[in-house]
């Protein structure tokens, strides 16, 4: 027992010495101005944190359930940020942050956030966090099962729950979607229930695995409406179980079902369910666009509210909720970072639109998190958002590598990094692309490592100009049949050499009859490039590998003597221990 103790990361270390249950009565006499190490871990478990960028100021984060809260609510939190000058952040699991409250304030207003029947227990920690599912679940046209009553049933399992609150080996992240159709995908989720059906019955199959670098895989479950919620206490009680507790940065899901694999792990739930369930079905899936008005299934609409990369006012809190009980419209949430207004009467509201965000996540960013390294929320308006809303392309944007922009499930994915690479050191974004992220087939592939922030827009530009050129109906298409024929690589020294030369050649899809071998496919594509940029300087140091002529070329084409502070201001970190930060 003393072995197995020592190997225990630090936060299990102080779940065995205290719960967070256990813990919870002493936040009501707790001095916010000296918090512990071990106080930052309990806290988190109630919603309560701070970082090493502002260790005086705290957050709150709301779990709105589903992403449905009412005008009433809506307007307190309103009034609660306005009085207290509060930030507010819409959340990419369809819930909120409460940025700027003091040592002073914190208890107070987490008392009063809960008062309004918005939860606060276990949206940070090792806990479920909020369970999300579509924005128009259960009135949108493509909804076949409404989740929403589901939802509620499974968070009377694990709210408030003494051996669940922050006493799981890591955080699980859990969707559940009853539509054919999604405005984004939800297979980086831990744990996600997909639309599906078995002969004539609709139900779900079960993905397990996901996060925001992985593709969720099928555990070969399907399960009736019924079925789900006591699948998803065994699943739970499985994981609190036989998940992993000691290194912590492998202590998600992911590397349990990698440790014991796929099989074994179901047998846990199984053991935990004592009942029998079928093999998965047929998945129900399908791609669609959804513009800023979208006709409901009983012929009303609904209007989504771009937030300003999920930012929002307390004045437009206030705004939507009046309008929302003047017009009895609901007001929901997306994990898209946006508000969405259901059930009115005429496309005709009067909300000025001009961010065009609808279709980018950015994270938190450099002002709110330690570990990014750009304000994400401010320089994701650098990029070309006119064609990006036109093409209802979606764009995810991480600070850093842990992906919480979803930078891999989308169809153009950025990581803001910094590099030296070009000049000194300054802003850079890693680029990824060709995801089939819908049906959760793929995630995206690193086009450049590194882009430095005055040329991302040229780069975005041209990938886009590709995609208007092929004809494609969505980006996601353009991605199966286009850019996923060719190596990462190829379509990397495709887009320098366009770049470089000006040219407005199209990429088409490979003419094969079969597979192509890895050297096939290099002789077919390094003769491709030939013959379409015979003028550019670089391709005739191809050798085996177009690594090194992607180096060149790129360094040619963006090197620079010294940065633009304008365009790309020099980042000040506090050197700060990181404590108990952590997502």
């Amino acid at each position: 027992m003393e072995i197995t103790e020592k190997k225990l990361n630090k936060r299990e270390r102080h779940k065995a010495t205290l719960s967070p249950y256990e813990y919870y009565p002493q936040i009501e006499t707790l001095d916010f101005n000296g918090i512990s190490e071990g106080d930052g871990f309990y806290l988190q478990d109630f919603g309560i944190f701070n970082t090493p960028i502002e260790e005086e100021e705290y957050t709150l984060r709301l779990r709105i359930s589903a992403g449905r809260i009412t005008p009433s609510q809506l307007r307190s939190i309103a009034n609660i940020c306005h009085n207290e000058n509060l930030e507010i952040i819409l959340t990419a699991r369809a819930g909120m942050q409460l940025h700027g409250l003091s040592s002073d304030n914190v208890l107070r207003l987490f008392n009063q956030i809960n008062a309004l029947g918005i939860s606060t227990w276990q949206t940070f920690g090792d806990n479920v966090r909020n369970i999300v599912t579509d924005v128009y679940d259960g009135l949108g046209c493509y909804s076949v099962i409404e989740t929403y009553p589901i939802i509620k049933k499974m968070e009377e399992y694990f709210l408030k729950t003494p051996h669940l609150v922050g006493m799981l080996p890591r955080r699980i992240s859990t969707g559940i979607s009853g539509n054919s159709a999604n405005v984004t995908s939800f297979f980086a989720n831990d744990l996600y229930f997909a639309l599906a059906k078995r002969g004539d019955i609709f139900g779900f199959n079960v993905y397990m695995g996901g996060k925001n670098t992985e593709i969720a895989r099928s555990a070969d479950i399907f399960l009736l409406p019924d079925e789900v919620v006591s699948f998803f206490i065994a699943f739970i009680e499985a994981f609190n179980k036989h998940g992993l507790r000691f290194t912590r940065s492998r202590t998600r899901l992911f590397y349990l079902l990698e440790d014991i694999g796929m099989e074994i792990f179901v047998e846990h739930i199984a053991h935990e369910y004592q009942k029998t369930w079928q093999k998965a079905g047929e998945l129900v899936l399908e791609k669609a666009l959804f513009s800023q008005y979208h006709q409901l299934r009983d012929g009303s609409y609904a209007f989504c509210y771009e937030s300003n990369f999920g930012r929002v006012r307390a004045e437009e809190l206030s705004a939507i909720a009046d309008f929302a009980e003047a017009h009895s419209a609901e007001v929901r949430i997306g994990i898209d970072h946006n508000i969405y207004l259901l059930g009115l009467s005429e496309q005709c509201v009067p909300f000025e639109q001009l961010i065009k965000s609808q279709t980018v996540v950015a994270c938190a960013g450099s002002h709110y998190c330690p570990y990014s390294f750009w304000n994400i929320k401010d320089d994701a308006q650098l990029l070309p958002l006119e064609k990006i809303h036109e093409h209802r392309i979606q764009i995810g944007i991480s600070g850093c590598a842990k992906g919480c922009g979803r930078h891999q499930h989308c169809d153009i994915g950025l990581i803001g990094l910094r590099t030296n690479n070009f000049g000194d050191t300054d802003k850079g974004a890693r680029i990824y692309i060709g995801a089939e992220h819908s049906a959760g087939i793929s995630t995206g592939r690193e086009l450049f490592e590194m882009v430095p922030l005055e040329h991302i827009r040229s780069v975005i530009d041209s990938i886009i100009d590709e995609y208007e050129l092929s004809g494609c109906d969505t980006f996601e298409s353009f991605s199966t049949d286009i850019l996923n024929q060719y190596s990462v690589e190829f379509i990397a020294l495709w887009i320098l050499a366009k770049l470089e030369s000006g040219s407005t050649m199209t990429l088409h899809a490979i003419d094969t009859q079969g597979n192509l071998c890895e050297e096939d496919q290099f002789i077919i594509e390094k003769e491709l490039l030939f013959q379409c940029f015979p003028k550019t300087s670089y391709l005739p140091l191809i050798d085996d590998n177009f690594s090194d002529t992607i180096r060149q070329l790129s360094k040619k084409l963006w090197s620079v003597g010294k940065s633009d502070t304008e365009i790309a201001p020099q980042i000040k970190k506090l050197l700060t221990s990181k404590k108990y930060w952590e997502v």
